[in-house]
């Protein structure tokens, strides 16, 4: 007797592919390892180039009658032929995958003038904010979306069966008029880094002059003095740890202001400015710029001894030991190595595919407990450098500060902000807001107060 198993196993699903170019192989390959049948509509099927194995490959429209569900991998200026394919295509399922090469080029979205063309089928947009790489080497923590939008709900649900069995996340944008803004997804360029690349090049060059008005030219107006050649290794390693700390600050500056926002408002429901909104949204990209300065710094630091001027002063130079310096410096050199350190966890951890590993309860605890602690450090770090430097008056150099004095205001601030938070009447306000409760109309006779 034969099993019923082996005489009914489900016949697998056909799906058809217009396009053999770099996408549409790679999408057959991915179907087919995924367990779908798979058939390409081709203009010349018999030398289309290599493709994945066990794929068929025919005419467009033998291709287009063999399948319910078609992917469009072909360029918008290729459409016209699909309109004499619109018996074929009637009633199927068109997933047009196709993007353009700026914005605003048509006046329509391609799958709007896709489903102009071809009024009887359904189309999808989807699979268009995908590159081929992530489509043959599988989902990455870092492109593991599938945006799509369409107008027919039974077509959005078989394209996102397929999209769910590749392995990718579905996000629903709603109808084919929403085409047009997942079209321009991949024509952005770092849109979320616009604001701290702006802000991390306008601290850049801000300090950089001052430095370089202050400590080179300064000293060749002063004592016509040339000593230009500290531009390239002593100036650039003042300005990289000041554009860090500062940056760092600004990662944790918005959360302390939203939470002194919630405590003035009385309730964490209304919603912050936008201003703040977008702050908040770019503090991994703050993070991880102010940790690449961080690492030059380092980095720079690392070549000082080897350094011909470095050299040149240590041989002529016997000072006397002085053990207050001997504790000073170590101090200064142990607590930065511990700051960067900790820099180091905060980048590793900012990671997808090690954030994804780590509860929400352990992912807050290391950014924003040992954020701080690593923002202290840093601080620290800075102080111990500059020591008493302060009280001479040869630091005011043309009467303006160091810039290392500069940088510790921001810092200084949102630390000094950050310890009233964990005061215990405040830290227990802030938490009972935070878990839902509202401070009531002054107005109202009824009203509660927060401490009972």
């Amino acid at each position: 007797r034969v099993p019923c198993s082996a005489g009914t196993a489900p016949e697998q699903e056909l799906l058809c592919i217009f396009g053999t170019g770099d996408l549409g192989r790679s999408l057959g390959q991915r179907l087919l390892q995924t367990g779908y049948r798979v058939v390409y509509g081709s203009r010349r099927p018999h030398s289309c180039g290599p493709l994945p194995e066990r794929a068929q490959v025919m005419s467009h429209a033998a291709a287009a009658q063999s399948a319910n569900l078609v992917f469009i991998c072909i360029h918008r200026e290729n459409y016209d032929f699909l309109e004499t394919l619109a018996p074929e295509l009637k009633g199927k399922v068109l997933v047009d995958v196709s993007n353009n090469v700026e914005k605003n080029l048509y006046p329509e979205a391609n799958a709007e003038y896709l489903q102009r063309l071809i009024p009887g089928a359904h189309v999808v947009k989807a699979f268009n904010t995908l590159s081929a790489w992530a489509l043959q080497n599988g989902p990455s923590d870092a492109n593991r979306q599938v945006y799509l939008c369409g107008n027919n709900a039974e077509a959005k649900q078989a394209v996102s069966v397929v999209a769910t069995k590749l392995g990718f996340t579905v996000l629903d944008r709603g109808s084919v008029s929403a085409a047009k803004e997942l079209e321009d997804f991949p024509l952005q360029l770092f849109p979320e880094w616009r604001l701290p690349l702006r802000l991390a090049v306008g601290l850049t060059a801000f300090f950089f002059f001052y430095l370089l008005i202050r400590d080179i030219i300064s000293v060749y107006i002063k004592e016509k003095k040339d000593i230009s050649f500290r531009i390239m290794v002593s100036l650039a390693n003042k300005v990289f740890p000041i554009v860090s700390l500062i940056m760092l600050s600004l990662c944790y500056l918005p959360g302390v202001i939203a939470a002194f926002l919630q405590l003035y408002r009385g309730t964490k429901y209304k919603r912050f400015p936008d201003w703040l909104d977008r702050w908040m949204l770019c503090r991994k990209q703050l993070g991880l710029l102010a940790l690449g300065f961080a690492f030059l710094h380092v980095l720079y630091t690392l070549i000082i001894p080897i350094r011909y001027y470095v050299r040149f002063r240590l041989s002529n130079r016997t000072p006397e030991f002085d053990t207050t310096m001997a504790w000073r410096t170590d101090s200064y050199y142990s607590v930065g190595i511990l700051g960067f350190g900790l820099y180091l966890l905060l980048g590793i951890t900012s990671l997808p595919s090690v954030s994804n590993a780590l509860s929400w309860r352990e992912f807050s605890f290391i950014q924003s407990k040992l954020g701080h602690v690593t923002l202290f450090f840093c601080t620290f770090h800075t102080y111990l450098y500059g020591w008493d430097k302060f009280l001479r008056a040869s630091s005011y150099k043309w009467y303006t500060p160091p810039g290392y004095m500069l940088c510790l205001v921001l810092p200084s601030v949102v630390l000094v902000l950050k310890l009233l938070l964990l005061l215990p009447c405040v830290d227990r306000s802030l938490t009972r807001i935070r878990q839902g409760w509202e401070r009531t109309n002054p107005d109202d006779d009824s009203r509660k107060s927060l401490l009972t």
